[in-house]
């Protein structure tokens, strides 16, 4: 989901990999919820200043932020604004989307059915879901329940992902079952590798197992148990009168405008939800307390188990360990990095954390629980730059965790102006190297028809008027765009949706005798969200029916 998932989709505590302009033009409002809170720590004595602060510099019009301590909520706030331009404020109960922080709720479910003893999580998927298939068939017979949820499947970084990102209309179903097309690009359990796909097919394992739809498990099994009434099963099933936040991008890397809703009904096990930071913060609480969420005199009610816990926060696959962006970082450089069940597993100052980030078009997120401090912060926010999140869920660790006062604000700007550096750079190289005087070796028309992908479906690109080129993805109704000429056969494609911030470059090979054999793609810029998965395609062109083949 997006950027790194932050989507920690990787980088995770180093890096913010957007960019930003000047700050957004909204008042620092902030909302104090009606619970009752505890002093706060002396780092936090400023908090709501810091905050605003974090809004300013990284441009975001909206922060909810929710802190749990003991057991007990002591802080949650909303800072800025719904939407830009428009008066509505960010509370404790504004609803955003938690996008991959969706994932620990699918592995609790998945635990959940392991107590009850509907599956085990060393169960072979094709036990649950006979018609599953890689692209290998020794992946396939393989692959274990535990292997869809921790990123050491083989697909490279996001493979697979175009299927719904940025919205598709397959099914989750659907989505699974082009799973088959998908090259592995690595070995199986031999490395770390973010994915969202697997999660989709984790999804249909809870549903095959419990026998129902996977928003009626979460529905009945978790959010009514913790009261979690705030929380939604993706965009469509928003009420009216919802109190609910609009994501918001960089068209261009520069103009901050609000994204379109999205869902992502046919992958909602790997980044679904819709949630509150009040209601966020009732879900840390019972992830602290081992998975209990009541109790009456010895009696406890579970939803899963203490070993079934354990399990999901113990490191299944290495991850390898990052040298930060930027030396202010330093200090968030962890000793041992690995991925559980649906959690990210790092250290912090000899603590042991155990978090996810979350990415979304227009909006980005992360939960952060340190077990031996009972201690659990969650951040939303509705734009797309990491470094927000970053900032202030370090200032709310170091108030708890008795570390000195840092000005992580300042310490994630400073990655941010880096990484966009870095951007500039990579397109000055680009232009460099362009010979802007060559010309496409065939007419435009000579490009234009069906493309097909095994695993994607069919891409077209289209005769336009003015004699331009249009390229438009069948199954992606925001993937439509106008193809320009770079150099040779190679052409540019700029979207009509600018603020997906995926243009990318389409390269056409032909054969000896002048047609086209495959198109390759591949985004133009490094700061585009690797969800964009255009390199994996390989696009050949789908013969023409013969008008003069008759059918009896």
């Amino acid at each position: 989901m997006r950027a790194t998932d932050w989507k920690a989709h990787g980088a995770g505590l180093l890096i913010c990999m957007s960019a930003a302009g000047a700050a957004a033009q909204a008042p620092a409002t902030t909302q104090a919820s009606a619970a009752p809170e505890q002093a706060l720590p002396e780092q936090l004595q400023d908090f709501d200043a810091y905050v605003d602060a974090v809004r300013k510099q990284f441009d975001v019009p909206g922060i909810a932020v929710a802190i749990v301590k003991d057991g007990r909520i002591v802080l949650e706030r909303g800072y800025g604004l719904r939407e830009l331009g428009k008066p509505e404020a960010v509370d404790a109960h504004t609803l955003f989307a938690i996008a991959s922080n969706t994932k620990a709720f699918t592995s609790a479910s998945l635990s959940m059915l392991a107590d009850e003893g509907k599956l085990s999580l060393d169960d072979r998927v094709i036990d649950q879901l006979p018609w599953f298939r890689m692209s290998d068939p020794y992946v396939t017979r393989e692959m274990r329940v535990r292997d869809l949820l921790a990123h050491r499947s083989g697909l490279g970084l996001g493979a697979g992902d175009l299927l719904y990102w940025p919205g598709t209309d397959y099914s989750n179903e659907e989505v699974a079952r082009r799973l088959a097309e998908v090259p592995l690009s690595g070995g199986f359990r031999g490395q770390y590798a973010y994915d969202n796909i697997l999660y989709g097919v984790a999804q249909l394992v809870i549903e095959k197992a419990s026998g129902q739809s996977y928003r009626e498990f979460l529905t009945q099994r978790i959010f009514k148990p913790l009261g979690m009434d705030e929380t939604r099963y993706n965009s469509d099933a928003l009420r009216a009168g919802d109190n609910v936040a609009s994501g918001h991008a960089k068209a261009d890397f520069k103009d901050l405008q609000a994204a379109p809703r999205m869902t992502w009904s046919n992958v909602a096990g790997a980044g679904g939800l819709y949630s509150s930071v009040h209601d966020m913060s009732k879900w840390m609480r019972v992830q602290l307390d081992g998975g209990v969420y009541a109790r009456e005199g010895d009696k406890e009610q579970r939803l899963f188990s203490a070993k079934r816990q354990k399990e999901m926060w113990s490191v299944v696959t290495p991850m390898p360990i990052a040298e930060p962006a930027v030396p202010e970082l330093a200090p968030v450089k962890p000793n041992f990095s690995g991925y559980g069940e649906g959690w990210q597993l790092t250290d912090y100052r000899g603590k042991k954390l155990v978090w996810h980030t979350g990415g979304w078009p227009g909006m980005v997120s992360r939960v952060t629980l340190v077990p031996e401090h009972k201690l659990g912060v969650v951040v939303l926010t509705n734009a797309e730059l990491g470094g927000a999140f970053q900032a202030v869920t370090m200032r709310a660790l170091d108030a708890y965790l008795g570390a000195p006062k840092t000005d992580w604000n300042a310490a994630y700007g400073a990655a941010l102006a880096k990484s966009r550096g870095k951007a500039d750079e990579d397109w000055n190289q680009h232009l460099k190297a362009r010979d802007a005087t060559s010309k496409p070796s065939l007419p435009l028309s000579g490009y234009a028809g069906t493309y097909r992908d095994p695993w994607y479906g069919d891409v077209y690109v289209e005769a336009a008027a003015g004699g331009k080129l249009r390229l438009r993805f069948g199954r992606t109704k925001d993937l439509i765009g106008e193809l320009t000429p770079w150099q040779h056969d190679t052409f540019v494609v700029r979207w009509d949706q600018r603020w997906l911030n995926a243009d990318a470059f389409v390269n056409f090979s032909l054969t000896p005798d002048g047609k086209v054999r495959e198109v390759r793609m591949e985004a133009i810029s490094p700061l585009t969200d690797f969800s964009f998965d255009f390199q994996d395609l390989r696009l050949t062109p789908v013969a023409k029916p013969d008008a003069d083949k008759k059918t009896g």
